[in-house]
């Protein structure tokens, strides 16, 4: 029984898996390309899942910030049963009760602060749920382009076992008919070998980079579409690392973050002061009572309304409020240091990315330019060895070179198209369209 995967690099095919491999490609599986892998993580992606509720959670900090600005109001009821002793007669009557209190504050400092810090907070878990999205598009990037990776070394691991295989049939005939030493034959077969240890330990490496996606996914693609061969090669627009950078001060969820934090601080700090000023709040009520018992000059129905203002000066609590004060003033500053260090770090993440995608674009060509001479060279070689002036060692080493072009070529491709999904996670403007734009980029 055997499997094939679609390699990304043309006139290449995969042998037989081991069983375990070929178990794992055979549980429940689909076909997709990374825009289908992408929409079905975000259904199945524990992480993302978590971020959304999270985010749910954040938003109503508005509306809680916001009740205290309005009124409130309660209804109480009771009623109870009496017994009165007087004179040696006993009389049991029920009484009833309700009543009705409504208060709206008039001027609470501390609940000021405390809406503008739910503002912030609201701020906080957007930017927290653009960090998980932006987080999802490359992790799934990341493990699709894994899981290719891995499929081409397979691809090539196998290619070369059977390129090797060649010249080691060839040296053992060779060394048949007396042509070559048995030091040829020894070389190709240690060779031969090697790759297929590496072989094993690609298809390894390719369980381990499907079992990754399938922690995203919550199952296995049975076929991921491939990197087309004409990948656009491009300069980040704009070409300049500076713009990029400032782009990311002011558009990076991070920094959001440490903003929105600062600015909660800033209240935080008000909030606390304000337990030195007074209160103000309208408050009104109704009550309605009923005295089942008339027997001692008591019962009837009452009914009692009021309106008015209260006023709250607080004087003393015994230095609270000051300690209060002074720990907001500390958390305010590290809110400060906080904002400063988040800049600087997305600054370093920026440039990071920025050299990621320029040197890797030049990469790419410098290894495109690489297999084109390690092909010329292996080409040279074998012809030389026909002619008698190339050892079938000197075609092995061309041969280990013109993999190894092929290997660094797929890795550097891809590892080109992650770092431009990072420079934009890193300015915060990746969006689901860079994921269609890099979708329309693979095959069939």
């Amino acid at each position: 029984m055997k499997s094939r995967v679609t390699p990304s690099l043309p006139g290449i095919r995969m042998k037989s898996l081991p069983l375990a491999l070929l178990v794992l490609l055979s549980s429940p599986a689909f076909a997709a390309n990374l825009m289908e892998v992408y929409r079905e993580a975000q259904q199945q992606d524990a992480a993302y899942a978590s971020a959304r509720a999270a985010l749910e959670a954040g938003q109503e900090k508005l509306p809680q910030g916001l009740a205290l600005l309005l009124p409130t109001a309660s209804l109480n009821a009771d009623t109870t049963g009496n017994r009165v002793d007087r004179g040696g007669t006993t009389t049991d009557f029920n009484s009833h009760s309700y009543s009705l209190s409504l208060s709206q504050p008039i001027y609470r400092k501390q609940n000021f602060a405390q809406y503008e810090q739910s503002k912030s907070q609201v701020v906080q878990a957007e930017a927290q749920f653009a960090i998980a999205r932006q987080d999802l598009i490359t992790r799934v990037a990341q493990a699709y382009f894994d899981v290719l990776l891995a499929q081409d070394n397979v691809a090539l691991a196998g290619a070369q076992k059977t390129a090797i295989g060649e010249q080691l049939e060839m040296a053992k005939r060779n060394f048949e008919v007396g042509t070559v030493t048995i030091t040829d034959t020894h070389e190709a077969q240690a060779r031969y070998d090697l790759t297929t240890a590496q072989e094993i330990a690609a298809q390894n490496d390719l369980e381990i980079k499907n079992r990754a996606l399938q922690l995203v996914l919550g199952k296995i693609p049975g076929h991921l579409n491939a990197l087309n061969d004409q990948l656009p090669l491009v300069l980040p627009e704009p070409n300049d690392m500076t713009k990029w950078v400032e782009q990311a001060e002011q558009q990076s969820p991070q920094i959001a973050i440490q903003r929105a934090a600062l600015e909660i601080a800033n209240q935080e700090v008000e909030r606390n002061r304000a337990g030195h000023y007074p209160t103000l709040d309208l408050v009104a009520s109704y009550r309605d009572s009923t005295n089942a018992s008339l027997s001692f000059g008591v019962g009837g129905e009452i009914k009692s309304s009021a309106i008015g203002l209260q006023l709250n000066l607080p004087i003393y609590q015994g230095g609270a409020v000051n300690s209060r004060v002074r720990e907001a003033l500390a958390n305010q500053e590290k809110s400060r240091q906080d904002l400063e260090l988040g800049n600087r770090q997305a600054a370093l993440q920026t440039r990071q990315a920025f050299l990621g995608v320029t040197s890797g674009l030049a990469q790419v060509k410098a290894l495109e330019q690489a297999l084109v001479s390690s092909q010329s060279s292996l080409d040279s070689t074998r012809l030389g060895q026909e002619v008698g002036v190339r050892t079938n060692v000197d075609v092995l080493n061309a041969q280990q070179q013109l993999f190894s072009a092929k290997r660094d070529l797929s890795q550097a491709r891809y590892n080109y198209i992650l770092s431009q999904i990072k420079l934009k996670s890193a300015v915060g403007t990746l969006r689901d369209e860079d994921v269609e734009q890099v979708n329309r980029w693979l095959g069939q």
